[in-house]
């Protein structure tokens, strides 16, 4: 009986003592702080993820601004921390960013942001944080948007090189570096409105960002220079201070020890264990078994990525990791298998692209009205967005665009560079046969003859009214002027594009999505990424087993084959100005390109620095 009575006790207390309210420990542990450094590439589309061949320590858009919400919504972390590194975001990728950041601050939290120095681009995304200090001694530079337009004109005379080139629309001016030795009157007047209209979004990302009206943001850029000090006093910055002093501010606020997590939301790699004097093998074992992929029974809203010039076929397998190009045949097999996937709710097509092939183009558009017909479909336009690029975007269901994108460039170009003349200054000349009067037409001995080029012109302009005729019957009545008053060549920036109706909205991938996903009336859905990225090793051994080739009911283009041009130029031109560089890069695979396509959608070339 005595042992019954304690029993009853003893659960009597426990019944109250469950019953008391519960008080918070303070002794629970330190406040995490998600800590994201902008010192790793921020890429558009997935990058293989095995640990030999994949961008190491690469990140997509989507993921970073995944891990920000992510941030924004858990309760266990109490702040947030931006850390300026060697990381440029374009423009319109940093407008998506900020309105993370922005979600982040709605949900209440603090965002602190520090630098050691910043440039216009980096300030443009920190300025949106709660608190951005600078170290001492350090720089600040917002000095806006400074550009350049290349012209190889003169080199190619120098070399004996004649550019033959012909356009369909006055501001088609991606022809025009080979052809001139600086802009047309049509080309410098497209440039113009094109940077007051990348500018003004650079201003109101910095007005929104500090809570000051343009004119004073356009007050600073326009000084530009300012130590961290001067900065601090103009209201550019909140503090001067070390990084230690910085995480004692952050300490200080939340009133607690703070635990910094600097991998936030990342998803973990292979566990292997370096002490283990096997772990080569096991390194080895996991690269071979590839990535590791679920079955998911989930609903899905599908991102299907663009991104690069737009080539036709396929790439091949390369030690040096994927082409940063976006082939029309992964891209068609992509989109056709969503379009009878039961559990893909909607589609969105990610277009970072400057354009490229017209036939490639014409394929992944065709691949779009399929998905079109049957599920929402949207387009989300990175930072460019333009020709080809249009091409494929322009029959989204809706179709949206950073401010800062540049997009539109309808137009159509084909020349070939003449290069008989080089090769005779050094002594070496060609004897042409040939049985077919047009049989020599696209060779490099000649420029076309009038005859030539009415006929090459005639081809273009068909392939022109196609291009127009697709933007028309899927933008109707939204298209504020006249298709020709649009179309031409012209290049806008996203804000200029909806105002001229060949977009719908400002909004990003993310808005994007949740267009999607309301059209489809889902709640519950998961995030894939198609085509899946695949590494060198997987390449290689599907090349080798031959299941590349094996019959899946579907008839394949062969990729054509490279000139190797840009791969050729490339040890000489890394040593040089890479920026610069770059602009050449670009020129080199346009020429490339074009002893492949001899009519290309690509818009002319846009470079912006600090």
């Amino acid at each position: 009986m005595r042992h019954r009575r304690l029993s009853l006790l003893l659960v009597a207390a426990l019944m109250m003592s469950a019953s008391l309210p519960v008080h918070a420990d303070d002794s629970s542990g330190p406040a995490t702080v998600a800590v994201f450094s902008f010192d790793k590439s921020i890429t558009e589309k997935p990058a293989s993820d095995d640990p030999l061949f994949g961008s190491v320590g690469a990140e997509t858009l989507h993921s970073l601004i995944t891990r920000l919400d992510k941030a924004a919504e858990d309760d266990d972390v109490k702040a947030v921390v931006l850390l300026a590194g060697s990381t440029s975001l374009a423009y319109a990728q940093t407008e998506e960013v900020r309105a993370a950041i922005d979600r982040i601050k709605k949900a209440g939290k603090k965002v602190y942001a520090h630098a050691d120095s910043l440039r216009t681009a980096q300030y443009a995304l920190l300025c949106g944080a709660s608190r951005l200090s600078v170290s001492p001694t350090g720089d600040v530079w917002v000095t806006g948007l400074y550009g350049e337009q290349l012209y190889v004109r003169g080199l190619l005379d120098l070399l004996g090189v004649k550019p033959d080139f012909l356009t369909c629309g006055d501001y088609k001016s991606a022809g025009e570096m080979f052809t001139r030795s600086g802009p047309s009157p049509e080309s410098e007047e497209m440039f113009k409105w094109l940077y007051d209209g990348l500018f003004e979004a650079v201003v109101d990302l910095v007005a929104t960002g500090r809570g000051v009206n343009p004119e004073m943001a356009r007050k600073w850029i326009d000084q530009g220079l300012f130590s961290a000090e001067s900065a601090r006093e103009a209201g550019l910055i909140d503090a001067v201070e070390y990084r230690q002093d910085f995480a004692q501010v952050i300490k200080d606020a939340l009133g607690t020890e703070v635990k910094y997590d600097k991998a936030y939301g990342k998803k973990k790699g292979p566990n292997i264990d370096l002490n283990n004097p096997f772990a080569a093998f096991q390194l080895w074992a996991e690269i071979l078994a590839g990535p590791q992929r679920r079955r998911s029974s989930k609903d899905a809203i599908v991102i299907v990525h663009v991104d690069g010039p737009i080539m036709p076929g396929k790439s091949q397998p390369s030690l040096f990791g994927a082409s940063d190009a976006a082939y029309s045949e992964p891209i068609r097999r992509a989109l056709d298998k969503l379009v009878d996937d039961d559990k893909v709710k909607g589609v969105v097509l990610r277009v970072s692209s400057p354009g490229g092939s017209a036939v490639a183009s014409e394929i992944i558009l065709n691949a779009t009205r399929r998905v079109a017909d049957k599920k929402p479909f949207a387009v989300s336009m990175g930072s460019v967005a333009g020709s080809g690029g249009y091409y494929v975007a322009c029959a989204g269901q809706r179709i949206f665009a950073d401010s800062a994108t540049i997009t539109g460039s309808i137009g159509v170009i084909s020349g070939k560079l003449v290069t008989s003349g080089m090769w005779s200054r050094i002594g070496i000349n060609f004897k042409p046969v040939q049985r077919g009067e047009k049989a020599g037409m696209l060779s490099g001995s000649e420029l076309f003859s009038e005859e030539e080029r009415d006929e090459m012109q005639a081809w273009m302009d068909e392939v022109y009214d196609v291009f127009k005729g697709h933007v028309v019957a899927s933008r109707g009545d939204k298209l504020s002027k006249p298709i020709d008053d649009l179309a031409g060549g012209r290049v806008y920036t996203g804000r200029q594009a909806v105002e001229n109706g060949l977009v719908d909205e400002i909004g990003g991938l993310e808005q994007a999505i949740a267009w999607v996903a309301d059209q489809a009336d889902v709640e519950d859905y998961e995030i894939r990424t198609v085509p899946r990225p695949t590494n060198f090793l997987e390449e290689l051994l599907n090349e080798l087993s031959g299941q590349k080739d094996k019959d899946n009911g579907e008839l394949e283009l062969a990729q054509p084959g490279r000139s190797g041009l840009v791969d050729a130029a490339l040890p000489m031109l890394r040593q040089l100005d890479p920026r610069r560089a770059q602009l050449v890069i670009d020129a080199l695979r346009q020429v490339e390109l074009l002893q492949h396509e001899r009519v290309m959608l690509t818009m002319p070339m846009i470079e912006l620095r600090d």
